[in-house]
């Protein structure tokens, strides 16, 4: 006869495990001998053995009891339909993952929807997947920083992907990004149309960034995050500034040295 714990060591189950089916009526619970201690014979053992291998097999712990009390052909017949059940479940759960794997090859999973279709429309006008990464990164740090700003100024982010300029622009930086060259003299058409977009942006108001603009740590982030993302943006940055302008997405001029 056995104390509990042999019993649950035979069967390959916790000591946890054989309460639980006591408490919910799936193995009896033997009254206490004269000693005080519960022991168990070798029904119960085989008994648990079935409840083990049952559960193991994914059957609910709910319609066990009924399959351990079925005959052949009514057991048979309901483990077709535990089977069947099981199967759906492992449909939808494949489901599921696919559905987790296109999240994360994607962007929805952290930046709003229209940040993510801006996204995809830089992927239509031929930007490299690495510089559409920094992209993604430089609006992670925006959203974080303003979130019921960034969803406002998409449409005109979005509608500035019409100018060929812009397009050039970020065409011309994803390929400085699959470039070697320490000094590649493509940084300097870069910085000229970063320039020449912010005065007409600044001039006519195409985006107004607000109160956003005084806020100087999220600019400071992103001039720093396209210089980890590739040195020679550092060079880029000098060149903006020798023009004139604050930084690669702050549309603010710097004061005019001339006297």
């Amino acid at each position: 006869m056995l104390m509990i714990g042999q019993l649950a060591a035979y069967a390959g189950v916790t000591v946890r495990a054989v309460r639980h089916y006591h408490q919910i009526g799936l193995l009896p619970e033997p009254e206490r001998d004269a000693s005080g201690y519960r022991r168990y014979g070798p029904a119960a053992v085989v008994l648990l053995i079935k409840i083990h291998i049952l559960a193991e097999a994914g059957v609910p712990l709910s319609q066990i009891g009924r399959l351990l009390e079925a005959d052949e052909p009514t057991f048979a017949e309901a483990v077709r339909g535990i089977d069947n059940q099981l199967r759906a479940e492992v449909e939808r759960l494949e489901t599921s993952r696919k559905q987790i794997a296109q999240l994360a090859a994607g962007d929805s999973l952290v930046v709003p929807p229209e940040v993510a279709a801006y996204l995809d429309r830089l992927r239509e006008i031929g930007v490299s997947e690495r510089m559409v990464g920094v992209e993604r990164d430089g609006w992670i740090l925006m959203v974080a920083r303003w979130p019921d700003h960034v969803r406002d100024w998409m449409p005109g982010k979005l509608a500035q992907l019409d100018d060929p300029q812009l397009v050039r622009l970020y065409r011309l930086l994803s390929e400085l990004f699959e470039s070697d060259a320490s000094d590649d003299p493509r940084l300097v058409e870069a910085a000229d149309i970063i320039a020449g977009l912010n005065a007409r942006a600044f001039d006519s108001g195409e985006i107004d960034l607000g109160e956003a603009v005084a806020d100087d740590l999220p600019f400071d982030l992103l001039d720093a995050l396209a210089v980890e993302s590739d040195p020679r943006a550092a060079r880029l940055l000098d060149l903006v500034r020798e023009r004139g302008w604050d930084g690669l997405a702050r549309m603010e001029r710097l004061p005019d040295p001339r006297p």
